[in-house]
């Protein structure tokens, strides 16, 4: 037995190693805008802390980001710190130029996945996507609340009528598309991604609000606590002061290309005093901007994790068999947090007669998927940095307001590119002419929701977003999307709809305070796969609203992720002994993937 268990162990290792061999390694390709403003000073490329020119905000010497990028494509640390010749007051470290080119075990090879080209210099799509970004810092401070189709809010209106007037195709002809309602953003649609489900019901995941209920039974998931077994988490989040925004001032921008580091561990410039610190439930885009500033990362999806878990949320068809008991809410075919509930997830064949034989714990229980959906997040990192670093090096949104900015003197010391920033510029103009009236200091750059302003890595692809596709797809595997937010004899629970059970449809939103959550009409029914992939947009998108991100960077990035976190499971399916085992995972674009065997 010993020697055919050692064999077969090999096989099976065998057998993922040639599937990760067989991945296509795929051609990585980008916009071209480094190649073509090399002469420029690498006018489109992220140059973030390096030396910048304090007349046009370039960097002093283009041999810099020459010597910066040898040393990301040798993939030695140690570089970092002899040869490239940072700027003189650099406080802050790039981080990690060198994870993509580490090799991973399980899952696609960080040069396995990839990402399209990011939108060039000169294309409609920047002009549009610069302008979101924009308007996200002008509306950092509204209600979530009034980004509903009944939504009044003055200054979303016009912010809508801006985007809507700059005549960019949603639809995705000219580059990756958008919620909208015959060719234009509405308050309902605006800002929530592209994913099937993202435009129903409030702006905000109900994951990013409910809670949990403990293994005794106790707590009320509107509360928003969140148990982490004998512990509590709220989904509270510190309140960041309105209307402060950083880097409008142009002596204040440059620091921070430089590599200054403003926030040095002093928060009381973004939430004022210690001792006068509140909390709330997420209220405006501005609390979601704090929620990615300072994350855990993969901590929105392990919360919802714990929250389906806690709902006895049904397992996804293939992990349990679809006999008539598995509709229950008395939990067949549905994970739990540990193997004490006596109907627990079973694993035996003989489903009829042998209903409590075995429970879930190690394998199918809720230790299997807490730590699944936690896992991938590194290898999405790793992927993400090889894009970020070796393949594209695209500048963050804050510098290319700064080439707004500056464009006129950019025109004159490099004349056959300058002119590119300008017509930017003209594209979406109203938006530049509201942030100026905006900015105290009449500049056009981008008002920031962090001091510091963006990290130090570039803009494509973006960690949060590649982490987020990769956990949410993790759990679209797992649990059953078709599920459906009900309340269901006195409980809120993600379950298959049951009319006999008198599901009716239920969502929440915070109330004005933002101090408790309040139950809100909802039409149609939420779905979980809806919600889930309104987690990932929210926290993707969150990025944005702090001004560290554009669109294109949460589109392509969450579709990255979802690749790792499938090849994952795809290798994950040939250790299991269960026979046929399928899984099936509906995309972020609607499709849907089998993974396993029969």
């Amino acid at each position: 037995m010993t020697d055919n268990r050692r064999q077969n162990a090999k096989e099976i290792r065998d057998s993922a190693s040639r599937m990760a061999h067989d991945r296509e390694h795929m051609k990585h390709q980008s916009n071209g805008d480094e190649q073509r403003f090399a002469g420029a000073n690498f006018a489109m490329s992220f140059t973030k802390g390096l030396e910048h020119n304090k007349s046009n905000g370039l960097i002093c010497n283009a041999e810099d980001f020459r010597v910066f990028r040898s040393a990301i494509d040798d993939g030695y640390v140690d570089a970092f710190t002899t040869s490239v010749p940072s700027a003189p007051d650099k406080k802050r470290q790039w981080e990690a130029p060198t994870a993509g080119l580490v090799y991973e075990l399980q899952g696609p090879d960080s040069h396995a996945v990839t990402m399209p080209p990011a939108p060039a210099l000169g294309s409609t799509e920047l002009a549009y996507e610069m302008a979101e970004v924009y308007e996200l810092a002008l509306l950092r401070d509204q209600p979530l609340s009034d980004f509903t189709a009944t939504g009044t809010n003055t200054d979303i209106a016009n912010s809508l009528t801006r985007l809507n007037n700059i005549g960019y195709d949603l639809s995705g002809k000219d580059g990756r598309p958008r919620k909208n309602v015959g060719g234009n953003i509405t308050a309902q649609t605006a800002f929530r991604g592209s994913s099937p489900g993202v435009e129903n019901g409030p702006y905000l995941s109900q994951f990013m609000l409910l809670g949990n209920k403990s293994v005794a039974g106790e707590g009320d998931v509107s509360k928003g606590i969140i148990r982490y077994g004998a512990l509590n988490a709220d989904q509270r989040v510190p309140v960041a002061k309105a209307n402060t925004d950083f880097m409008t001032e142009w002596n204040d921008w440059l620091n921070v290309q430089n590599g200054a580091d403003p926030q040095s561990g002093n928060e009381a410039a973004i939430f004022g005093p210690s001792n006068t610190v509140s909390r709330r439930f997420i209220s405006t885009p501005r609390d979601l901007a704090t929620y990615v500033h300072y994350d855990a990362l993969y901590e929105a999806y392990l919360n919802a994790c714990l929250i389906l878990l806690g709902m006895q949320t049904p397992a996804d068809p293939g992990i349990a068999p679809t006999d008539p008991g598995f509709n229950n809410l008395s939990g067949r075919g549905s994970f739990y947090l540990n193997s004490l509930n006596s109907e627990s997830q079973y694993l035996t064949r003989k489903w009829e007669t042998h209903d409590r034989e075995a429970g879930g714990f190690a394998l199918w229980g809720g230790p299997h998927i807490l730590t699944l959906v936690t896992e991938v997040a590194t290898r999405a990192l790793k992927a993400v940095r090889y894009q970020k670093f070796n393949i594209h090096c695209r500048l963050r949104p804050e510098a290319l307001a700064g080439r707004i900015e500056k464009a006129g003197q950019i025109a004159a010391d490099f004349p056959a590119v300058g002119g590119l920033f300008t017509q930017l510029e003209s594209s979406i103009q109203n938006t530049v002419n509201a942030v100026q009236m905006r900015n105290t200091s009449n500049t056009k750059l981008l008002p920031m929701a962090f001091q510091e302003g963006s990290p130090m890595h570039p803009s494509y692809g973006a960690g949060h977003a590649t982490v987020a596709g990769a956990c949410v797809t993790i759990l679209k595997a797992y649990f059953d999307t078709s599920a459906v937010l009900v309340r269901r004899d006195g409980n809120i629970v993600f379950a298959r709809y049951d009319k006999d059970k008198g599901d009716e449809p239920v969502a929440f939103v915070p109330n004005a305070t933002g101090d408790a959550l309040e139950e809100v009409n909802n039409s149609p029914y939420l779905t979980l796969e809806g919600e889930l992939n309104k987690l990932a947009a929210n926290i993707s998108i969150a990025r944005n609203m702090a001004g560290v991100h554009y669109f294109s960077d949460y589109y392509d990035s969450l579709r990255m992720g979802e690749e790792i976190a499938i090849g994952i499971l795809e290798e994950q399916a040939l250790c299991y002994k269960t026979d046929p085992f399928v899984l099936s995972v509906t995309t972020f674009d609607g499709d849907v993937r089998r993974i396993g065997h029969r």
